[in-house]
């Protein structure tokens, strides 16, 4: 049986450590957690893979954001991240020995975004047992975690085939998104204050947001050491939203799946991914386009 589950995205070090070192003999048999590494940078795409070759948590496979956990952009319609194909996608699980019911724990060295998309994708494939570390890397160490060098060892057979599942974890189209302007339905914007408020675009060709929608910055999850506050404060944050109502987006569906793990961690509800995130929206220039604070 797995030994995590939707209702509980978030593992600690020690929960985790227990979990690696297996049940007490008198305890029912459990499933070792897969660990995967996601960590990334958006200015140096393999950065992330040459970390996790030189070192890594104890077994850990890396997913990568751009070639796992994302699928070919198609220029001027989607995003910069697009949805991945998801048996492509359920494969490379399975060939990093992600069972059907296998509890699987993402982490990275940001603050959670990369291992949050990880841990969404696995929730939006209906995966039961994900979890992101909380903390990632740096709470792992300072903890005493030990870190495994040398080449990466990988299974040499894949893990069982996994059941069709619904998601458990929603998907929002740029078709959900127009029908939301002008509702009550929340948009919720993870970048930082001044993307949304159009003053500073490092990345993106328009600058501004979706009218609407609300800034809420991925990082006011956390703490000063980077992990997730309580579930009260993340709660605080959400005050006056439909959790299950709203619609998290950001640059390109990554800090957006932050805020969604935020919800699903205050116990607040399940909100919706939009994953093509302004990246997409600005493709069409008919889309409107708002400027300004929240």
């Amino acid at each position: 049986m797995p030994t995590l589950s939707i209702t509980r995205p978030l593992i600690q070090t020690a929960e985790l450590q227990a979990a690696l070192k297996g049940a007490p003999p008198a305890a029912a048999p459990r499933q070792a957690p897969v660990l995967v590494d996601c960590r990334f940078a958006l200015d140096d795409p393999q950065a992330g893979i040459r970390a996790w070759q030189q070192s890594r948590l104890p077994g850990a496979r890396y997913g990568h954001l751009e070639q796992d956990f994302s699928g070919p952009v198609q220029p001027g319609r989607s995003g910069r991240h697009p949805l991945p194909d998801a048996a492509a996608l359920i494969e490379r699980l399975r060939s990093w020995g992600v069972g059907p019911d296998t509890p699987v724990v993402f982490y990275d060295a940001s603050g959670g975004p990369f291992a949050a998309r990880g841990w969404w994708l696995a929730c939006h494939l209906g995966h039961p047992a994900a979890a992101v570390l909380d903390g990632g890397l740096d709470a792992w160490l300072a903890a005493g975690g030990e870190l495994e060098t040398g080449p990466p060892a990988l299974p040499t057979e894949p893990a069982p085939v996994w059941p069709q599942r619904p998601p458990l974890l929603e998907a929002a189209s740029v078709a959900d998104v127009t029908a939301a302007l002008g509702s009550a339905t929340p948009l919720l914007d993870a970048r930082s204050p001044e993307r949304f408020a159009g003053v500073q675009e490092p990345i993106d060709p328009v600058a501004g947001h979706i009218p609407g929608a609300r800034c809420m910055p991925h990082a006011g999850n956390l703490d000063g050491q980077g992990r997730f506050l309580p579930a009260s404060d993340l709660a605080a944050r959400w005050r006056g939203q439909d959790a299950n109502a709203a619609i998290c987006y950001c640059g390109s569906g990554v800090t957006a799946a932050h805020n969604v793990l935020a919800a699903v961690a205050a116990g607040l509800g399940r909100p919706r991914l939009y994953v093509g995130s302004w990246s997409e929206w600005i493709t069409d220039p008919s889309r409107p386009v708002a400027r300004g604070p929240s």
